[in-house]
């Protein structure tokens, strides 16, 4: 394979285990306006787009309400109910001891995702974090994964995006770096292996494995 240098990485569903917080944030946004209208599985689309796109796919009258119901409700239970993955820790660990450009590049705005990495004693690992607020255009547009690349000194093909959701796969093809699923999304590996990621991991530490890393420091 090339020679990858530099990983850009996804947050929720991806490094921490935000799908809970993210499932009953949207519930209760939601169960506020429409009553009973909204079961679990319902919500699942909402998974990964912008919550202003989401909203305002829903009611575009109140957009911006509904955002800021979400936000504090998101940040009030986000201690409560976000959790890791298992192998994160040491895979994201095992890279930055072996020289790799780590970076954040995420939907959500910045604060939350810093107090979601330094939850998970994660945010030290990160040279470069690329948030919602940072950017004009949102993944899958290519811009978020340019600016991360940008900031670390690092090509298109000396990269891979990682991600759980299609707005990481379709930004990293936008972005023109390598892609990898990872086949714990909550909207299940067939959905994400429909938009051809280059690789599927069933687990973190498999990364490890194709970029041949030994667990060993260099």
């Amino acid at each position: 394979m090339k020679n990858i240098t530099t990983l850009l990485f996804d947050l929720d569903g991806t490094l921490i285990n935000t799908n809970e917080l993210i499932i009953a944030s949207f519930l209760h946004t939601l169960d506020y306006y429409f009553p009973n209208q909204y079961q679990r599985e319902d919500v699942y689309p909402f998974m990964g787009p912008t919550l202003v796109e989401t909203f305002s796919s829903i009611d575009p009258d109140r957009v911006d309400e509904m955002v800021e119901r979400y936000r504090t409700y998101n940040l009030a239970k986000h201690d409560e109910l976000v959790t890791e993955f298992d192998g994160v820790y040491d895979t994201i660990r095992t890279l930055k001891e072996n020289g790799y450009k780590l970076a954040i590049v995420s939907t959500k705005m910045r604060n939350t995702v810093i107090k979601g990495l330094k939850l998970m004693n994660l945010y030290d690992f990160f040279e470069v974090i690329v948030a919602l607020d940072d950017v004009t255009e949102p993944k899958p547009h290519p811009e978020p994964l340019q600016k991360a690349l940008a900031a670390l000194g690092s090509t298109p093909e000396e990269a891979m995006m990682i991600g759980d959701n299609y707005h990481d796969i379709e930004g990293g093809k936008n972005a023109g770096t390598l892609t990898a699923g990872v086949s714990w999304s909550v909207k299940g590996k067939e959905f994400l292996q429909t938009f051809d990621p280059d690789y599927m991991l069933d687990t973190m530490s498999e990364l490890l494995d194709i970029l041949q890393v030994s667990t060993v420091n260099k």
